[in-house]
């Protein structure tokens, strides 16, 4: 039988991480059908309630049951609105690795969300998961992203040529598609250990998968 991770909330300062809702679909459409979501990640667009809907109650618990990793919605702990979602993906059980992905919605951008859950997850799996590597891919020219890595302790790797397409606005408010570069980041146990403080300050988007 293939290893899962635990059905788990993860909780920081700030913020709960834990399983999508069906509660969450509405909000869950207008954080996803958003300009720079779209620019940056392999989401639908435009992202409907139907795309939404799905992704909460069948696809995202799916990635958990199934063994390919974990997706949280990220929300305030005091407010408890959606700002984001952390997704855990291309897990390898053997070697104890995955790579992670992150959407902030516009209205917490700026306000550290994205680090501050990153690192949190991060922390959870070489703590109570045994977990050795965390891998990060952000797209060359979304500087966002790479300041999350940076800030929660990645080190980049290396560079994976054209091997990402990101989609880019039109004059007439249409998108193209257009070839980039793909920065790879790592993130071991002990470049965690050497974060004084939480990472805080910085929102973004790392190498979103496709959900359909």
């Amino acid at each position: 039988m293939r290893p899962t991770f635990p059905d788990v909330s993860i909780s920081t300062e700030r913020l709960v991480l834990r399983p999508f809702e069906e509660a969450d679909v509405p909000t869950l459409v207008e954080m996803m059908d958003d300009e720079l979501v779209t620019a940056w990640t392999a989401l639908p667009h435009p992202y409907t309630p139907r795309h939404a809907h799905e992704w909460a109650t069948r696809l995202a618990p799916a990635e958990r049951t199934e063994g390919r990793g974990i997706v949280l919605a990220v929300v305030e702990f005091l407010t408890q609105r959606l700002v984001g979602s952390v997704h855990l993906h291309n897990t390898d059980w053997r070697c104890r690795s995955t790579e992670i992905g992150y959407v902030t919605a516009r209205w917490a951008r700026g306000e550290g969300y994205a680090s501050e859950a990153v690192q949190a997850v991060a922390q959870w799996l070489f703590r109570d998961q045994g977990f050795e590597r965390v891998e990060l891919r952000t797209a060359a020219d979304n500087t966002a992203s790479q300041q999350v890595a940076q800030k929660v302790g990645c080190i980049s790797e290396g560079v994976l040529r054209n091997a990402w397409i990101a989609r880019t606005q039109t004059e007439d408010g249409g998108w193209t598609e257009i070839r980039t570069d793909l920065i790879v980041w790592g993130l071991l146990p002990e470049d965690l250990e050497d974060l004084a403080e939480p990472a805080a300050g910085a929102g973004g988007f790392a190498h979103f998968p496709d959900p359909r």
